[in-house]
């Protein structure tokens, strides 16, 4: 029998909480470094009162917040792999469940990672300087993205398509 999930993809329609989780892992300096592919470089142009980025992540912030990423979660025999699009960026997970595997996040962090199932729940643990947790609930119709980040906590909505 297959899973809830297989041959679906999901829409994101409601998000609650994201601004201060992005703040909880310190997505500006991971999304610097991200835009400039690693490159060293400066920024001074962008700082603000007492050489801090505070604007820049708050634009980058309002640029996540208004992305609505479709994902979807494709099994090949022991693999699994995890697609999220959008008009921002585009990233693929590639895993074994219960296996450790190299990730770097959508924000450009990178972690160590392990997914698990529960029931229809994929719990997904990325470990690193800022530990995150997301646990995905699917159902026939609706996915909820629940994502924790120390005392930061984000609840994505998503639909079926």
């Amino acid at each position: 029998m297959a899973a809830i999930w297989e041959g679906k993809k999901y829409k994101m329609e409601k998000s609650e909480g994201f601004d201060d989780y992005m703040k909880a892992l310190v997505v500006l300096r991971a999304t610097i470094r991200w835009l400039f592919k690693g490159q060293t470089t400066t920024a001074t142009a962008t700082r603000v009162g007492g050489g801090s980025f505070k604007c820049v992540g708050m634009v980058l912030r309002k640029l996540g917040n208004s992305i609505s990423p479709t994902v979807e979660l494709v099994k090949n025999g022991d693999e699994y792999t995890f697609n999220t699009l959008s008009t921002f960026k585009n990233t693929t997970i590639k895993f074994k469940l219960g296996e450790e595997f190299d990730e770097e996040t959508v924000d450009g962090r990178t972690v160590k990672s392990v997914c698990t199932f529960d029931g229809n729940k994929l719990i997904h643990e990325q470990k690193g300087e800022k530990p995150t947790t997301i646990v995905r609930e699917f159902t026939a119709t609706d996915l909820t993205a629940t994502m924790t980040a120390g005392n930061a906590k984000c609840v994505r909505y998503y639909k079926a398509i």
